[in-house]
């Protein structure tokens, strides 16, 4: 609930079921099934008319389940069932987006930071990265994949390993804006400055990434939309009426934190 990104989705969709009249609760299950399953029950033990799950960790078949006794709408997977929607966001070509841009910039040794792999988002947005590396015909290079967690914190260690690694690198993509902050804070305290040596892309388009120093060229996805849409697909199955949800295509949003490469 803490994280910048949820945070977004949350206000969507409060905001659309206010003005239906619907009070929403929040619960966190921190990403370990055990806890997400516990917060469902005492959402379920509260008699609310439907539920609405962001990711998670919950296998697709416990979601189905939980979808056979109050209708329910999940973000970021694909699943089917009676009372069940389900959509997300085009991660992959999002990914591929911002690989691109820094290949028409002229690089061709791009470190990506990935995401955990127990996020569907986190594996397209690494295919994503291999795609365009691909299309460019750019050899992948694992030394220059570091994992990640979608953390501050996370983006700052990744660069601290590919810059003691040694492998030269001129761009670094990273698949959130939260690693990327946390990338360039790693960057300046090694004196390496962006974008003079190093282009940086994050991705999202949160709130920090147009205050950051530089500003963040990333790849938007509206998560307030998200959540928004996620809402409004909660009051279609209340009606009982199939949802319709369309939300726009990833978007290249190109700030100061990138540059052509100087040879």
């Amino acid at each position: 609930i803490s994280s910048p990104f949820y945070g977004e989705a949350l206000h969507g969709i409060e905001t659309r079921l206010d003005a239906a009249g619907y009070i929403p609760l929040f619960v966190s299950g921190h990403w370990q099934e055990a806890e997400e399953r516990k917060a469902l029950e005492a959402l379920m033990s509260r008699r609310v008319d439907g539920l609405i799950v962001l990711a998670g960790s919950l296998s697709n078949q416990a979601l189905q389940q939980y979808a056979k006794a109050v209708p329910m709408v999940v973000l970021g997977r694909e699943l089917k069932g009676p009372q069940l929607f389900s959509f997300g966001f085009d991660n992959q070509a999002g990914a591929l987006l911002a690989t691109r841009h820094l290949v028409d910039c002229g690089h061709t040794r791009i470190a990506y930071i990935a995401g955990d792999p127990v996020h569907q988002d986190a594996l397209d947005r690494h295919a994503g990265y291999k795609a365009a590396l691909k299309q460019a015909g750019l050899k992948l290079d694992p030394a220059l994949v570091v994992m990640g967690d979608y953390t501050e914190a996370a983006g700052l260690l990744a660069v601290n390993r590919l810059l003691d690694a040694g492998n030269p690198f001129t761009a670094i993509f990273a698949a959130n804006d939260q690693m990327a902050i946390g990338a360039a804070l790693g960057l300046y305290r090694r004196g390496v400055r962006v974008p003079d040596d190093v282009s940086l892309v994050g991705f999202d388009d949160l709130a920090p990434a147009k205050f950051a120093i530089p500003p963040l060229t990333t790849v938007r996805q509206s998560v307030y939309e998200m959540g928004d849409q996620a809402a409004s697909a909660m009051l279609d199955l209340l009606r009982g009426e199939a949802p319709q949800v369309a939300l726009p295509p990833p978007q290249l949003v190109p700030r100061e934190s990138t540059r052509r490469l100087q040879r």
